[in-house]
């Protein structure tokens, strides 16, 4: 399953945590995380269901969209990491001056990371708007549904027809009444079973 979602599983809870305000982003950054987090979850579904149906039955399309929403999903992941490092990366020293430094520095590595990951998440929103666009142009979730589909074994009706109406065998039925009223000998008893067996596989009855 972790690699039908690719990093899903674990980026989600990572744009939950960004919205706290220890990380002190922007309301306009926080509320483009939201709306990437409820579309990220949305890919996520379609992307477990993607990974229900066999390879080999998948569309090509289909394929390709997965593929894309993986990959944006590691790219993702890797984009927040760097900046939670980079946030919190920060280890205050011992010496007074070397600390004030030390913050000073922190603090305007923390303005940069917050003002990158703002262009970061606006980077993502158009990537990931593309996406959503080539699923709903090419109907992904339609497309999936309709390869989940169990499909029946059409050989399957012929277990369940009527005896009237099987076709071809009533021949061989009488030649195994006459065996069995004649009391001949089992050899020909089997030749006759044999026959309808044939016959029944033949046209598809068993």
């Amino acid at each position: 399953m972790e690699f039908a979602t690719g990093a899903m599983s674990s980026l989600l809870p990572k744009l939950g945590e960004l919205l706290k305000e220890e990380y002190k982003l922007k309301e306009s950054v926080k509320k483009g995380i939201e709306e990437l987090e409820a579309e990220l979850e949305s890919m996520q579904a379609a992307l477990v269901k993607v990974s229900s149906v066999p390879l080999d039955q998948l569309d090509r399309q289909v394929k390709i969209w997965a593929n894309e929403v993986r990959e944006l999903s590691y790219a993702i992941e890797d984009s927040l990491d760097s900046f939670v490092t980079r946030v919190e990366g920060v280890e205050p020293t011992k010496t007074k001056i070397k600390h004030l430094l030390k913050t000073a520095r922190g603090e305007l590595t923390k303005f940069k990371a917050r003002h990158e990951m703002a262009n970061d998440i606006k980077n993502i929103e158009s990537q990931v708007r593309k996406i959503k666009e080539r699923r709903d142009k090419y109907k992904i979730d339609d497309v999936v549904g309709n390869l989940a589909t169990t499909t029946v074994d059409p050989r399957l009706s012929s277990l369940y027809n009527k005896v009237s109406d099987l076709v071809g065998i009533d021949k061989a039925i009488d030649e195994l009444v006459k065996v069995l009223s004649d009391g001949v000998e089992m050899t020909d008893m089997e030749v006759g079973c044999r026959r309808i067996y044939t016959i029944s596989r033949r046209d598809g009855v068993i």
